[in-house]
């Protein structure tokens, strides 16, 4: 790239998350998507057999290294999902004032007038619950309240009508579900993930940080099962019932991320607070330094449509203006009709937000965090905050291993992008579900101003930069080491009398 041509767009800083289904588990789909902006993806492991997934994983690995492109993998694990038995036909239609039960045995489900008589995929249900709960079905379209709870069955009336068929979801919003957390099946995915080398894990259905450490617990037992006692896989929590917000700050200490899951979490609540508890859940895990997915109906329509409603921009829009580090696609991609479109959609709404954001003046520097107010790698990347737009930065490059230093930049807010370099290949791939940082496998030069070079090397070949761009270098000695972060120096990209100098050379 000559110095005069326009540089190449980096990916947004707003990370784009694609879940995976019957319209993308093709290679060809695969491929579109890499091609189109997605850093995540997401494999549902309620749906599909694990054989299908395997395919999936193998060639999204394929296709990334095609394209020369970084994705993480994430499994969601099926987590405990009451749903409705089976049902022949259609299913069946209750009214307003009708009286159905769920019975404990497995049962046909009735076809006649009421009393209707069901059964769910959770035979505890019945042991769980109390007179006045709500039942919801169907995302809460088929609307009951329990009127009597017998040894083995439930009498409820219906407030809402509608149609109840086989293997629709049903919300117990009112209920303390005492199921064991994590399931059989869970733990089935668990190993599956681990031997498949995912990057993270997504836990369905979060009430409490137990919830968390049991399921942290059986991925070390399942780690050390495969000889690899000093590795970790990263949990986020799905935060989709009313019970997690009361312990939200405990949830979020114990994993290493949330996802607001407003499908579940609208269904559960009133739907009218689902904005003010997203706007919550975002500031808390910001204040922890914790990564926050927001997720599910972001672009709903374009699951049959070509382009989304301006109702929908402005919600994608809404939660990158707030910071989140990543926005989630579920049947868009998983089951649409123009899963590229819609992470390129996403991609372009993400930008404008952006630039928008970008043109304003600089904010001033955000509080650090308490509890790592007095890391060194911590205040680095605070005071880099103050430094890139004082200093008119492009970027910022740093060397970070393990990932922890590109987190705690991550952590600022930052307008610019992040490049974050690293030879340890699961640490590049987890840096993806972070907003702004742009991961970059590499070996570690053996000297910081060999760092500064690659550095030029790596985006003037990239059309990242031009000859000339100011930018902000973060590392520590000697490179591929983890926890020695300790400098900071400003650079103009291609001069080689600026950056790192001859003292902080480490061999």
């Amino acid at each position: 790239m000559n110095d005069t041509q326009p540089a190449t767009a980096l990916p947004p800083l707003t990370k784009i998350v694609a879940t995976i289904g019957p319209a993308t588990a093709e290679r060809s789909a695969l491929r579109g998507l890499i091609e189109a902006g997605a850093a995540v993806f997401r494999l549902n492991f309620s749906h599909g057999s694990l054989d299908d997934h395997q395919a999936v994983v193998e060639g999204l690995r394929a296709e990334s290294e095609a394209a020369g492109r970084v994705i993480a993998i994430m499994g969601d694990l099926p987590g405990l999902k009451v749903r409705v038995g089976p049902i022949e036909g259609a299913g069946v239609e209750v009214r307003d004032g009708d009286t159905a039960i769920f019975q404990r045995p497995p049962i046909p489900a009735s076809t006649g007038t009421s009393p209707h008589r069901f059964n769910t995929t959770y035979e505890g249900l019945i042991d769980d619950v109390k007179v006045g709960d709500r039942v919801l079905v169907n995302e809460g379209v088929v609307r009951m309240r329990i009127v009597e709870v017998r040894k083995h069955e439930i009498v409820c009336t219906v407030t809402t009508g509608g149609v109840v068929s086989s293997g629709k979801g049903v919300n117990l919003p009112d209920s303390r579900v005492n199921a064991p957390v994590p399931t059989e099946r869970d733990a089935e995915c668990v190993r599956w993930a681990i031997d498949h080398d995912l990057d993270f894990l997504a836990q369905s259905f979060v009430r409490s940080a137990e919830d968390i450490s049991r399921l942290r617990t059986l991925i070390a037992r399942e780690l050390e099962r495969s000889g690899r006692v000093q590795e970790r896989l990263p949990i986020i929590a799905k935060i989709e019932h009313p019970a997690a917000l009361q312990e939200i700050e405990a949830i979020i200490d114990a994993a290493d991320g949330i996802i607001i899951a407003r499908g579940d979490l609208g269904v559960e609540t009133e739907l009218a607070r689902v904005p003010v508890m997203q706007r919550m859940l975002t500031a808390a895990a910001q204040a922890a330094g914790k990564p926050c997915l927001v997720a599910t109906h972001m672009l709903e329509s374009m699951i049959d449509a070509p382009a989304p409603t301006r109702a929908e921009v402005s919600d994608v829009a809404t939660a990158v203006f707030a910071g989140a580090d990543a926005v989630m696609l579920s049947g868009e991609t998983a089951i649409g009709k123009f899963p590229a479109r819609a992470v390129e959609f996403m991609v372009r709404i993400a930008r404008e937000v952006e630039q928008a954001q970008a043109a304003e003046p600089p904010a001033q520097s955000p509080p650090a965090k308490p509890m790592r107010a007095r890391h060194r790698t911590a205040a680095l990347a605070h005071g880099a905050f103050t430094i890139a737009a004082d200093y008119g930065a492009k970027f910022i490059a740093v060397w970070s291993q393990q990932g922890g230093g590109a987190r705690l930049l991550s952590q600022n807010n930052f307008t610019i992008p992040i490049l974050a370099f690293s030879s340890d290949r699961a640490a590049v791939c987890r840096m993806q579900i972070l907003r702004g940082v742009c991961p970059v496998p590499s070996d570690p030069p053996r000297t910081l101003s060999g760092f500064t070079a690659m550095v030029d090397r790596v985006v003037l070949e990239a059309g990242w930069a031009r000859r000339g761009d100011r930018c902000i270098l973060i590392a520590g000695g000697p490179l591929g080491t983890q926890g020695v972060t300790n400098t900071l120096a400003l650079h103009e990209v291609g001069c080689p009398d600026s950056g790192f100098i001859c003292h902080g050379d480490v061999s």
